[in-house]
């Protein structure tokens, strides 16, 4: 039974009818069948990935990192799997001005233990000169290896914004699989909470009820000024950034200035 609010003065703009518990369920239920089959056909795509085949490429390549050029190889820390993501890089930008979408792929693989539990090692590539890498990566707080590959050939090198993994059998390194754009999503935990609540990621390609309220562009809450507000311009910075030491409200600097 749909019952209607006694202040309808409280009501938020676009919101889901109000029903008893077992209505709920019922519709609840109904929904599960579509998600446990999509969930059956994401297990299906997964075993066809498996089945890809792979390239062999030189893993004695070198790519920059703390510790200066070291081979490919050295990544996989060992390890015979190794996953990549692979950060785009503005030249000369402060750290507020590097990509928002890659610090929001980078922020949610900050740990990497149970990757490498199952035998697995992770690190990020990005195209950036070491020396403007490092500070980046100082300043983020991020612990998860970080290596500069300017001017290295795919598949090392090659399109930036995306996930690659990679597979070493002894001396020998192959590329198994890369995926971009909203192929990244399966990192950011934030996308599939946001999906599970009632007004989801607020953007306006997703599909609404009537009179919801209007989504933004897409990736509209990545950057934010200082008071918070979402927003995308020369006082924002990517989200995260705000928690970072040295962290302070930028009022005029645009995307090639110098951080303070």
């Amino acid at each position: 039974m749909t019952t209607t609010p006694d202040d309808l003065t409280t009501a938020l703009p676009g919101r889901p009818p109000v029903v008893d518990l077992a209505t709920w369920q019922a519709t609840r239920d109904e929904l599960l069948v579509r998600e446990k089959a999509h969930t059956r056909g994401g297990d299906a795509i997964a075993a066809a990935r498996r089945r890809l085949p792979m390239v062999e490429f030189d893993g004695t390549v070198e790519v920059v990192g703390p510790d200066g050029p070291v081979p490919f190889l050295d990544l996989f820390q060992g390890r015979n799997e190794l996953v990549v993501y692979k950060h785009m890089w503005h030249d000369g930008a402060p750290h507020h001005g590097q990509c928002g979408g890659c610090t929001t792929t980078a922020w949610h693989v900050k740990d990497a233990v149970y990757l490498n539990a199952r035998g697995v090692s992770f690190a990020v590539l990005t195209e950036g000169h070491w020396d403007e890498v490092a500070p980046y990566v100082e300043f983020m707080g991020y612990t998860q290896p970080w290596y500069s590959v300017r001017d290295v050939a795919a598949p090392v090198g090659d399109d930036m914004g995306r996930l690659t993994c990679y597979l070493r059998d002894g001396d020998r390194a192959f590329l198994t699989y890369a995926t971009t754009g909203r192929g990244n999503e399966p990192v950011n935990g934030t996308f599939g909470l946001l999906d599970m609540t009632p007004y989801g990621r607020g953007e306006e390609w997703e599909d609404k009820p009537e009179g919801w309220p209007h989504g933004r562009h897409s990736c509209w809450y990545w950057c934010s000024d200082a008071d918070g507000n979402a927003a995308w311009g020369p006082t924002s910075r990517p989200v995260p950034q705000w928690t970072r030491p040295g962290a302070t409200p930028v009022e005029t600097l645009g995307r090639h200035g110098h951080h303070h």
